[in-house]
């Protein structure tokens, strides 16, 4: 299909960035981009709490300041009573009320499969949109979150994952992407992305197109959800982690010593996954001090762009 050109689309679909971006002035570009997903836990309101923070984090991850949401819904009428649905919704609305987001409306089909998300709009200033893919060499690469969603997920629907872990792997995804983008927002980031289904390697993957760099991941800096070795030792792997395995591991590259947890989490489908942050090493280190000052005691600088024309991940 071809798209008509338009020159005031600033990021389209010619690129695998996070989301869409149209400039309506010289100083305001709208931030478009939509997510839904199924229930990654029991409880409908954390559900719908995780669904708002997944679908919001795309407009973070480009630099911008979500304004306006729809709410996406899919719902089994005949299977489930309309007190889940208003439950999914209030958590939703929760998430958004702390966003600072207003809720235009949105739309709702009668659907065998239960899904929500949202439709978002934010805005950002078209010379300081954040692209995933311009890196530079000597960055460093920050990690906000903790990584092991699809893991803990499978563990759970498995009923064997200790409960006491649970309330840490809802409030990792229900946690908002606002804080650390705005304390990112500070320094002179050159990408961002935020790590959700294609896992930690896909974005990082991501972060290299059209570069001729490599990245070095230090696995043992790579921050793990309690739990989620244990779970992982088990064999409780999601299907989709062996699809993002087959899909980048050939531009994977791992040193013996790698611990064999560290081999599959970073190919786990996360879940309203943390930001993706590559800026220049001088500054990479107060980054993650006023992240941890503020909280967000998971961040961890994981590696670094290098000089490469292979454009792979090396991790060791």
């Amino acid at each position: 299909m071809i798209i008509p050109a338009d020159s005031n689309v600033l990021v389209g679909t010619g690129s695998k960035d996070d989301a869409g971006v149209y400039r309506i002035s010289d100083t305001v570009a709208l931030i478009q981009t939509l997510d839904f997903i199924t229930p990654i836990c029991d409880d409908p309101y954390d559900f719908g709490r995780i669904a708002a923070c997944n679908s919001l984090s795309d407009v973070y991850a480009m630099g911008g300041k979500p304004v306006t949401a729809m709410n996406i819904v899919a719902f089994p009428t005949k299977k489930f009573s309309l007190d889940i649905l208003a439950k999914i919704l209030e958590g939703g609305q929760a998430v958004m009320n702390e966003a600072g987001v207003q809720l235009l409306g949105g739309h709702s089909v009668d659907d065998p499969e239960m899904k929500y998300g949202l439709s978002v709009t934010g805005i950002v200033h078209p010379e300081k949109i954040l692209r995933n893919c311009s890196i530079r060499e000597g960055d460093s690469i920050i990690l906000t979150k903790p990584l092991g969603t699809g893991i803990v997920a499978t563990a759970i629907k498995a009923d064997i994952f200790d409960q006491e872990h649970v309330k840490e792997f809802i409030s990792s995804m229900a946690a908002l992407n606002k804080y650390s983008a705005e304390i990112m927002l500070k320094y002179n980031v050159n990408a961002c992305t935020d790590v959700t289904g294609f896992g930690l390697a896909g974005h990082l993957i991501e972060m290299l197109q059209e570069n001729n760099y490599s990245i070095e991941v230090d696995s043992e800096k790579i921050p793990l959800l309690p739990g989620v070795e244990d779970s992982a030792d088990m064999g409780l792997i999601p299907g989709g982690l062996y699809r993002n395995r087959d899909y980048v591991s050939a531009r994977c590259e791992f040193s013996k010593n790698v611990k064999q947890i560290y081999r599959d989490v970073i190919f786990d489908p996360q879940t309203s996954g943390g930001l993706l942050i590559s800026l220049p090493e001088k500054e990479a280190l107060h980054l993650l001090d006023e992240l941890k000052s503020a909280g967000l005691k998971s961040s961890a600088l994981l590696g670094k762009v290098v000089k490469c024309n292979e454009q792979k991940i090396y991790i060791s």
